[in-house]
């Protein structure tokens, strides 16, 4: 029989792309950007919790259903910071197509 030798690269038995830990994806942010998002919870610490992509994103002084605009100030392996620039557009948008869908159904049923 014969076997096919394989060629060792590194050491301890260790695979390509392998290192001390699991590696972490690229982040969907970057610091100093700006993003619209919603809080959807709140953290131990009392700072409200939101996701751009699945990636968390802890903004202070927010609390669950505020809808505002964020800029990135600290991008951690699995968290980020943020802290609140003002009201959110989509926050804006949302209120404009609800009061104009609620004034429709008012100007049809008359």
């Amino acid at each position: 029989m014969e076997y096919e030798r394989r060629e060792r690269r590194g050491g301890y038995g260790r695979r390509e792309g392998r290192g001390f830990g699991p590696r972490f994806p690229p982040k969907p942010v970057e610091i100093g950007k700006e993003y619209d998002v919603e809080i959807q919870e709140t953290s131990r610490r009392g700072e409200g919790i939101a996701r751009i992509k699945g990636l968390v994103v802890f903004v202070p002084n927010t609390k669950p259903g505020d809808k505002v605009k964020i800029r990135v100030t600290r991008i951690s392996r699995r968290f980020c910071e943020a802290e609140v620039v003002g009201k959110g557009e989509a926050a804006t948008e949302a209120e404009a197509t609800e009061t104009t869908e609620a004034t429709e159904e008012e100007t049809e049923t008359e």
